[in-house]
């Protein structure tokens, strides 16, 4: 029989085959070198000085828009997208947030719905991560009621006026293109806005008490104007955002369990160290429940997570289940991060440790890309057959 591994206690390595593990391996070393030495001093600062040069190397290492194929893209599997999320939020959720944006929805959005125009313009620059991108479809007022959105776009000849305000946009404020959603007079339609147009601002929003290391926008469109050939061709109505919010909260599934994965191993390694009463905390039967909890709930989630890359894999991966993987994993998550706190006692408030750094940022990905009762619902609705969202 093969050593137990306390950091894979399931053997789930075992499910990967050795591109998986190469994927999951560049990543991890890239997260190691450029994030993890200076992630709590930007947490701290509240910011991310050199997310352009992240956003380049991000690019260089195949990470942005990675399941994506052609265009520069590196065209990997599901299963190889979502261990490069779980990787960079085991490094600060702010950074795969940076990745799921540009890939999952601005890049995602273009690759799916956009002219062959509009993707060679836009997605090879994108790819490299010499172009970054947002994703504008929440609006001050309207969260998780998209379709009441007031953005919106009129023809005025042959071109179109957008007018609104889109709120809490990852990436705004260095995006050089943004994807936004707004009401026309023949439904939802998608608009790719270059953030140079005149009308187009992007304030930045401060005082985050979540996700301090990453940049997070209003956006302003002021009568901004587009040609006639800046709206996706390829889809409208609400099936557009939610499809990239779809892929979006499935790299969120695997996310959640790397920053659940820096909580439990900074907890092993603390009560292994810190000792009271004579002897090490991990030595004592309550320290021991706590940490046996976390380690199941974890890899339950991962095991959770590469069930739904594979069946994605497949072509067989549901909205509904989607919502099943984001609901569970994020909602484990931040009871990891909290039980992982109480384990390592003050300390665990300290930026010295990456507890409640993760645990605070896990708040915020609790809310975005679906709320947990927006979740609830959707699961709800598909168990029942009964629409409960009015």
């Amino acid at each position: 029989m093969p050593p137990f591994d306390p950091g894979d206690p399931l053997g789930i390595d075992d499910l990967l085959d050795p591109e998986d593990l190469g994927v999951r391996d560049t990543v991890r070393r890239w997260a190691a070198d450029r994030v993890l030495p200076y992630v709590a001093e930007w947490y701290e600062k509240g910011e991310l000085p050199v997310i352009r040069e992240l956003a380049k190397e991000l690019g260089g290492i195949g990470a942005l828009g990675m399941s994506l194929s052609g265009y520069g893209c590196a065209g990997a599997s599901a299963v190889q997208y979502g261990l490069a999320c779980l990787e960079l939020e085991a490094a600060d959720s702010g950074i795969r947030s940076l990745v799921s944006v540009q890939g999952s929805l601005a890049m995602y959005a273009i690759h799916r719905f956009g002219s062959e125009e509009q993707k060679q313009r836009w997605l090879p620059g994108m790819a490299a991560g010499e172009l970054i991108g947002c994703f504008g479809l929440t609006e001050p007022d309207h969260g998780s009621d998209p379709a009441s959105m007031r953005t919106h776009a009129r023809r005025d000849g042959a071109d179109w006026v957008l007018s609104g305000r889109k709120m809490w946009i990852t990436n705004g404020s260095v995006a050089a293109v943004a994807v936004v959603w707004a009401q026309t007079d023949d439904g939802i339609r998608g608009f790719v806005v270059p953030t140079d147009s005149p009308g187009f601002s992007a304030p930045q929003i401060k005082h985050k008490w979540s996700l301090r290391a990453s940049v997070t926008s209003e956006l302003v469109l002021d009568g901004v104007r587009l040609p006639a050939d800046a709206v996706l061709p390829e889809v409208t109505g609400l099936r557009g955002p939610l499809s990239c919010l779809s892929h979006a909260r499935y790299g969120i599934a695997w996310g959640a369990m790397g920053a659940a994965r820096s909580c439990l191993e900074s907890a092993v390694d603390y009560a292994k160290s810190r000792e009271q009463f004579g002897r090490p905390i991990g030595g004592f039967q309550l320290t021991q429940a706590k940490l046996a909890d976390m380690a199941v709930e974890l890899h339950k989630g991962i095991l959770l997570a590469h069930h739904l890359g594979r069946r994605m894999d497949a072509g067989r991966l549901r909205p509904e289940q989607v919502s099943f993987g984001k609901l569970n994993n994020v909602r484990e998550a931040i009871d990891i991060c909290r039980t992982a706190r109480t384990i390592l006692g003050a300390n665990g408030i300290s930026l010295e440790y990456p507890v409640m750094r993760h645990a605070t940022n896990l708040e915020s990905v609790l809310t975005y890309e679906g709320t947990v009762e927006m979740h609830q619902l959707v699961l709800g609705k598909a168990l029942t057959g009964l629409d409960a969202f009015r």
